[in-house]
């Protein structure tokens, strides 16, 4: 980096707005060169004595400002009424009723511009201003990148979210669609909770079972396992939610958990079932679990430990 260039970005630097790179290559020409060291000094010091200053406007001055704006503002609202007053006209259609057949003519003429309105206007626009009550959906807005552009004038871009509600049972499809999708939301743990509540009571669908049985396994709050543990009680019997039952006893970090999972697999007594019992004997630290796995295994006729 040359002096020249070193000293045009002095204010930028004191002020943070050089990006890394250009910080980066700056403060290592300055531990290189003196007379730039001297100069940020110098800088450094102006920017000191600037901030120390302050400047009280006086009142009179104060009034004159307020006066002189006032006066501008009232000869800015007619040009802008005027201004408004001329856009409001070029969209205006002045109606002027003709005798006769032409009548009849003009209300037809009106009808098929209103149906091809109707036609043309985008779906996605009409569901954005519209809930299912027909009013106007809230929208929630997140500046997403902003950018000066000279003149004072700023650049942003905004991501805007229309919410809407919807209702129906849970035998509607959409809904039990977006039931499953809120269960897997892994910044909201309220919510997982309140659609497994919802979906464990309908276990009968391959879909939903096979949800819970992925929520049982992989979600980090265990109020949510326990509330699919309760919508897989019905299916105790089946050889795939065994199976997952089992990963989940030998595997899960919370007691409560592995309890209600042994509830679960010994309502079904299976050979298959032995092993894992056993494993969990050998490992488990809880003296209430090892305590049931160990009145499981008995009431099978088998010994505790592995062989």
């Amino acid at each position: 980096m040359k002096c020249e260039d070193a000293r045009k970005t002095l204010p930028l630097f004191l002020y943070g707005e050089l990006s890394f790179e250009d910080e980066e290559q700056l403060e290592v020409h300055i531990d290189e060169c003196d007379a730039c060291r001297d100069a940020l000094a110098r800088e450094k010091l102006l920017f000191k004595s600037l901030d120390a200053a302050e400047i009280v406007p006086s009142a009179e001055l104060l009034a004159d400002c307020r006066a002189q704006l006032r006066q501008r503002l009232e000869h800015v609202a007619p040009e802008r009424a005027r201004f408004w007053d001329k856009i409001r006209q070029g969209f205006t259609i002045n109606f002027h009723f003709a005798p006769g057949i032409m009548q009849p003519l003009g209300a037809l003429a009106m009808l098929v511009i209103g149906f091809f309105g109707a036609r043309v206007t985008p779906a996605s626009f009409l569901g954005s201003l519209h809930t299912d009550a027909g009013l106007i959906a809230p929208a929630s807005s997140r500046v997403r990148y902003v950018e000066p552009m000279g003149s004072g004038k700023v650049q942003i871009v905004v991501d805007e979210t229309t919410q809407r509600t919807l209702s129906g049972t849970l035998e509607d499809q959409s809904i039990q669609r977006l039931l499953l999708t809120a269960a897997k939301d892994p910044s909201d743990a309220g919510l997982r909770v309140e659609s497994v509540n919802l979906l464990k009571n309908q276990p009968q669908s391959a879909e939903v079972r096979s949800a819970l049985l992925d929520v049982v396994q992989h979600d980090s709050n265990a109020g949510v396992r326990l509330k699919a543990l309760d919508g897989l009680k019905d299916f105790a019997d089946d050889p795939e939610t065994r199976k997952t039952l089992a990963k989940v006893l030998l595997k899960d970090d919370c007691p409560g958990v592995r309890t209600q999972v042994i509830d679960l697999l010994i309502q079904h007594h299976a050979d298959s079932m032995m092993g894992v019992f056993q494993e969990v004997m050998g490992k488990e630290q809880n003296g209430y679990i090892r305590m049931r796995c160990q009145r499981a295994l008995h009431d099978m006729n088998a010994s505790a430990e592995t062989y």
